[in-house]
């Protein structure tokens, strides 16, 4: 029979599922302040640890279907993806190192960071041609290495999938179309979120219980959502910016608790 604790834990993770499936991302971002303040996780390092294996195993089901749709532009998602790793990796190490109360904070902070850029971001736009090989190698490997490093190193420090952070960054590398961009991105979510989940693992800090009921929540939503998402396309865009005012609304709520506790 499940504990209040566990209906919880899949409700969050339905929920994380839901927003994935409707609006294609920013779901992942909501996994730590579910877990800590719905779910009642105490540890916030812990519950950074937990929500990266469902981030993985999330974004490792949205490669699937984006690589047979044919919108992930495999060399520039790669490079931008173990270039992550390496900051992610380093992020996740940084992070464990930082007290707990703290790290919340700072990830209330980001939250609004990636609230507003979500509500800012455009829809059209980019080379659709764009690719990498030896003759634009030149000019795509820096900007894909640097933005794949500090991104990568964002993600490890606060544990999330960071599709928000990375989508603008491959435009802003490599000028692809946002569609290719979302599709490519899935490549880094997956890795970061793998290298991140590693990383907290070795050191204890994931609750496999609690991973196991936020992902099965959220294979449920996601189903819903990308059931609801058809239905809906043509307000697609409206529930994007819905969803970002929500985001920098909990970001607040973190901020703001997060202040209180360190300097109240």
């Amino acid at each position: 029979m499940f504990a209040a604790a566990d209906l919880l834990t899949l409700a969050s993770g339905a929920l994380i599922g839901l927003t994935l499936g409707l609006i294609g991302g920013g779901g992942s971002i909501l996994a730590v302040p579910l877990l800590i303040y719905v779910v009642g996780v105490a540890s916030p390092h812990i519950a950074i640890g937990t929500s990266a294996v469902a981030v993985a195993a999330n974004a490792l089901t949205g490669v699937l279907l984006h690589a047979r749709a044919k919108t992930v532009k495999w060399p520039c998602a790669l490079v931008f993806a173990a270039s992550g790793v390496i900051g992610a990796f380093a992020g996740a190490r940084l992070g464990k190192a930082v007290g707990g109360e703290f790290l919340l904070f700072l990830f209330g902070l980001v939250m609004i960071g990636v609230g507003i850029s979500m509500f800012l971001r455009k829809s059209a736009g980019g080379n659709p041609d764009v690719h990498l090989d030896q003759a634009s190698a030149r000019k795509l490997l820096p900007s894909l290495v640097a933005y794949g490093l500090g991104v990568g190193a964002l993600s490890g420090f606060f544990g999330i999938g960071g599709g928000f952070l990375i989508v603008p960054g491959l435009i802003n590398a490599t000028d692809m179309p946002i569609l290719n961009a979302v599709g490519s991105s899935l490549v880094s979510v997956a890795a970061f979120g793998l290298a991140t989940a590693a990383s907290y693992a070795m050191s204890g800090l994931v609750d496999w219980h609690i991973a196991g009921l936020l992902l099965a929540g959220g294979v449920a939503g996601a189903l819903l959502g990308t059931v609801l998402a058809g239905r809906l396309a043509a307000r697609k865009a409206l529930l994007a910016r819905v969803f970002a005012v929500i985001v920098v609304a909990v970001g607040l709520y973190v901020t703001a608790r997060g202040t209180l506790t360190l300097f109240g």
